[in-house]
């Protein structure tokens, strides 16, 4: 199995004292997972590494022969400013620490501190890092209008500008060991999002799949991290968890917002330790996995409500996408339909069918609360019983009605300024008319999906179009 290095980026450590480097080393990959480390004891060779290898951060000693730490500080800074510097002194002077920072470094710790202080130090520097790298990445992408991997999102159908604006953030942050937060209604796609997010990481591991939702604490907690023989009542054997079955992968969490508390707390634990233990264990497991998180809720307002915890919900928000609603995407239903009979007339062994021209239009004026997923089953179910060379209509409509949306007046006016509080308002004729024009414009000129949008039978509609023709051409 091929290893997984952690950061994306090498970290440099430079001392004179190999016995610091080793046990430093050791303490990283304990304590931190991490594992991409280069080892230096010469202070002259610090600056031909930094040009031939990727290093993104350098722990400094101060106090070396030949080149001393200050010099190299001030030439790492000077020529490669991307690369952030940890100085690491033997001697506990707040002149030289404030001299040092001056000069660039990122921090400055001495020694004889703890080491626990010096693992977390370099933990935030390396957060800090792949955070800037991953903006300036993002602000490439952006600039440039580009993706560098179409193949990873193939499975998505989308022709959104929204969308590929998520699919570039996602080139970006694909690659970090931080969490990744998806955000979205029910039936957007999270899930495709994160197995693209996965394509995309390169890491030689799985992707697992997990639906938190209605998981006890027990129940989570043994599914994720597994149990020892003898754990509990019937564990005659012992059961490797999520978390271990994702090792070098991606593990996805779905449903993340109806995590009970009890459960936050061991979600918690795993995202800021790295480890966790297998029910009946008391030895740690380090987890080799990164996290994608995914919720139809707020979590903001959920955790403001004291429903979600604060530190996990900051925790699982390092990096974020929020998947938009096909109704705000209505380019994509006509691309969707397509692919949705396509796919069902492939399953149940039907010839591709033709469909009403006035069929997209009419979808795209359905409110979609259930998404992407509510048109496949649309689609589905059409072709189920579909006979003809066209397609009807008919299941589409009935699919719609019932489950019909219509916001009340009242919270339409709360949602939006429907007037300009500084004009006078239009009378009730006016505003009937501006309805009509809106329909048939939304309609594409369709009489029966426009008096639908209206509520309203379609020869009463006829006959407002006709006054309306009549009051002149310029009132259409």
């Amino acid at each position: 199995m091929s290893m997984n290095l952690y950061p994306a980026f090498g970290l440099l450590l430079v001392d004179d004292e190999p016995s610091f480097l080793r046990s430093l080393s050791i303490a990283l990959e304990r304590s931190g997972g991490i594992n991409h480390l280069h080892r230096c004891q010469d202070s002259r060779q610090v600056m031909d590494i930094l040009a031939r290898e990727n290093i993104g951060l350098v722990t400094l000693d101060l106090t070396m022969p030949h080149l001393s730490g200050e010099a190299l500080l001030r030439r790492i800074v000077e020529e490669h400013p991307d690369v952030g510097v940890i100085v690491i002194s033997g001697l506990n002077q707040v002149e030289t620490a404030v001299d040092c920072i001056k000069h660039g470094a990122f921090d400055y710790f001495v020694k004889t501190d703890e080491q626990s202080r010096l693992i977390e130090g370099i933990k935030r520097a390396i957060r800090l890092q792949e955070l800037r790298q991953e903006n300036q990445e993002l602000r490439r992408r952006f600039l440039n209008d580009t993706l560098e991997h179409p193949e990873a999102f193939a499975d998505i159908v989308t022709d959104d500008k929204g969308m590929r604006s998520v699919f570039q953030y996602l080139e970006s942050v694909a690659p970090s060991g931080q969490p990744l937060l998806i955000g979205g209604e029910s039936g957007v796609g999270k899930e495709l999002i994160a197995r693209a997010t996965h394509a995309l990481s390169g890491r030689p591991g799985p992707l697992v799949c997990v639906n938190a939702a209605g998981l006890d604490d027990g129940v989570f907690a043994d599914t994720l991290f597994g149990h020892e023989k003898g754990a509990f009542t019937g564990a005659d054997r012992p059961r490797a968890g999520m978390v271990e079955q994702a090792a070098d992968g991606t593990l996805f969490l779905d449903e993340i917002g109806d995590l009970n508390p009890a459960s936050q707390v061991k979600l918690l634990r795993l995202l800021q330790e790295g480890e966790y233990y297998p029910l009946g264990s008391d030895r740690p497991k380090r987890a080799r996995v990164r996290i994608v998180v995914a919720t139809h809720h707020d979590l903001e307002a959920r955790q403001r409500a004291g429903d979600f915890r604060k530190d996990l919900y900051y925790r699982l928000r390092t990096h974020q996408v929020w998947i938009p609603p096909l109704r705000q995407r209505r380019g994509d239903i006509p691309l969707l339909l397509d692919h949705f009979l396509a796919e069902a007339a492939d399953e149940l062994d039907k010839p591709r069918p033709t469909y009403p021209p006035e069929l997209p239009v009419l979808l795209a004026n359905h409110p979609f609360p259930g998404n992407v997923r509510e048109l496949r089953a649309m689609a589905y179910d059409a072709m189920s019983v579909h006979r003809s060379r066209t397609l009807s209509m008919e299941v589409f409509r009935r699919a719609i009605d019932p489950g019909r949306t219509v916001p009340e007046p009242s919270k339409v006016v709360a949602e939006r300024h429907v007037f300009a509080p500084d004009e006078p308002l239009p009378t009730l004729h006016e505003v009937a008319d501006l309805l009509v024009r809106e329909a048939m414009r939304r309609a594409e000129g369709n009489q029966s999906i426009a008096s639908r949008l209206l509520g309203i039978s379609q020869p009463a509609l006829s006959k407002r179009l006709k006054k309306l023709r009549e009051a002149g051409p310029e009132a259409l």
